[in-house]
């Protein structure tokens, strides 16, 4: 098939939306003198070794985040990307302690990227669920208290995560966390088995009570936990492209999501940080479509697995599986999976 279907991202950090056009213009305008020379520069420098390479120019650069407008731009300018590649649901990631650590107020960060989100569905044909996400690297104890905080200010968000740097801090730390939210009703992801090892994937699930994993490559190293996986359908929301250029695999080729699928996983197709990693979800698709030859069932499955792991109520859920049907029909082919 040569277009792409309607699309559900599960796995998005908007702060891995800034395009390097889009820092170099913030930083002009809010006066914030950047190390890069120019967006070509800027741009020469996303080639990384691991993921705390990837992270050391992150975190440089959402420096150029500073009013409100500038994060509702920064929303405003993924949806409109994600609405050019097909997305009708998207479940995007705020890292706010990137944000409130370095000064700017919750409700300048939190407030613009709520703007946004609000007018997606009128305006992009997408709707759309927010994540807060916890950076591991730091303190348990101020993620309890800003979990708490938002919670008491009656901020509209709809789940956590727990994302950045994973190795030597794991999902265990966070248990306190994870309670809060369960207690209040909040849906439950994280980031495990993308380099720390598959019993990261195991606390998120045991501990955590997690509802999804985000990566959960190496839970494959553990046969144990690949057959807890598929038995209680817990959806892993990997990110080919982001594994690549993280070295978690050192091609696309050596991507282990058809060997994933042939177990029975639940995994599904996203993004990660586009405009780090070369590419949106469309391309991640397109990617997987052109180096692991995917069938045309498997892909399907991808689709609908995407769908099943969203966290929208069952008539959503119904639509957007619906659109792929119809998306089917027009390719001139019946489903293939379900």
């Amino acid at each position: 098939m040569s277009t792409l279907p309607p699309l559900v991202e599960l796995h998005l950090h908007l702060e891995g939306t800034l395009e390097p056009e889009f820092i170099m213009r913030a930083a002009r305008k809010n006066g914030i003198d950047l190390p890069w020379a120019s967006v070509e520069d800027l741009r020469s420098r996303y080639e990384f070794s691991d993921l705390q390479s990837f992270l050391d120019l992150y975190y440089a650069n959402v420096s150029v985040l500073r009013e409100r407008e500038d994060f509702s731009q920064m929303v405003y300018e993924y949806l409109r990307r994600a609405q050019a590649g097909g997305v009708r649901h998207a479940e995007v990631s705020l890292d706010l302690q990137v944000h409130t650590s370095r000064g700017v107020p919750l409700e300048v960060a939190f407030g613009g990227v709520r703007d946004a989100l609000d007018v997606a569905e009128e305006r992009y044909g997408i709707t759309t669920r927010l994540i807060i996400s916890f950076l591991r690297d730091r303190p348990p104890a101020e993620a309890a208290d800003l979990l708490r905080r938002l919670i008491v200010t009656g901020a509209r968000f709809d789940g956590i995560g727990l994302d950045s740097a994973e190795a030597d801090y794991p999902p265990a730390l966070f248990t306190e966390v994870y309670e809060i939210a369960r207690q209040h009703g909040l849906r439950r992801t994280a980031h495990a088995g993308e380099e720390g090892p598959a019993e990261y994937v195991r606390q998120a699930l045991d501990l955590l009570h997690v509802e999804r994993i985000d990566h959960g490559n190496r839970s494959l190293e553990d046969d144990a936990l690949v057959q807890r996986l598929v038995r209680e359908r817990v959806p892993l929301a990997v990110c080919p492209l982001s594994n690549v250029r993280l070295r978690v695999v050192d091609v696309i080729e050596e991507h282990p999501l058809v060997r994933m699928l042939e177990h029975g996983m639940q995994v599904s197709v996203h993004s990660d940080d586009p405009a780090y990693f070369g590419g949106y979800v469309d391309e991640n698709l397109v990617a997987v479509r052109d180096a692991l030859a995917i069938t045309p069932a498997q892909e399907e499955t991808l689709l609908r697995n995407a769908v099943d792991a969203a966290f929208v109520d069952a008539d959503r859920r119904a639509e957007l599986h619906a659109e792929i049907d119809l998306w089917l029909e027009q390719c001139g082919r019946g489903t293939d999976a379900t």
